[in-house]
């Protein structure tokens, strides 16, 4: 077998992998609980006065 073929097919299965893993991971910590208050503490630091 080719090593382009190789790189490639192992890029396809295990990158998709990898790529899907990273997402549910992102939307997990972002629907985590507890998350809505550190979300809003965050927002409202422009309006925070000195």
């Amino acid at each position: 077998m080719e090593t382009y073929t190789a790189m490639r097919h192992f890029a396809d299965i295990w990158g998709l992998l990898a790529m899907a893993a990273f997402f549910v991971g992102v939307v997990v910590f972002t629907l985590r609980p507890g998350s809505k208050q550190t979300a809003k503490e965050a927002a409202d630091i422009p309006l925070k006065d000195d």
